[in-house]
């Protein structure tokens, strides 16, 4: 199977894994990821983390705060496959009950993934998602 190809059947069940993970089952979407120490995660509900004992608690916790949903579509922006090392920027529009709120809400996320082969797989080793989607102004980085 060429890289591509077994890159491409890693996307298709971390979807899958997804359509789990939106609805609060994180234990799927935790099987896409490398345990590693040198997995990454840096999403929008905490500070960036490394090792897979935090990556598997941060993604617990965002589980937590997720329940009812579904992946609407995953936009794919750019992708690209090596033997050793691929990446992935996309935009994934969800909806789901988010913290305490009853309401289904939209979610709309930009992500980069790396992945890298594992075995006979292939493995997140690092995921960003944040909810920049739209252009912003420059001064929406300043914190005061």
């Amino acid at each position: 199977m060429s890289a591509v190809d077994a890159v491409d059947e890693a996307l298709e069940q971390y979807h899958l894994a997804a359509e789990e993970f939106i609805k609060g089952n994180p234990e799927p979407y935790k099987m896409a990821f490398s345990h590693k120490d040198d997995v990454t995660l840096a999403n929008p509900y905490g500070p960036p983390v490394r090792g897979w004992e935090q990556v598997s608690e941060a993604l617990e916790h965002t589980a937590s705060r997720l329940r009812d949903g579904e992946v609407v579509v995953v936009e794919t922006v750019a992708k690209c496959v090596t033997s050793e090392l691929a990446y992935v920027v996309s935009v994934a529009r969800e909806k789901a009950k988010v913290g305490g709120s009853e309401e289904i809400t939209p979610i709309a996320l930009r992500t980069t993934m790396i992945l890298r082969p594992e075995g006979d797989t292939w493995k997140v080793v690092h995921l960003h998602g944040d909810p920049i989607t739209t252009p912003q102004p420059a001064e929406s980085v300043i914190q005061e």
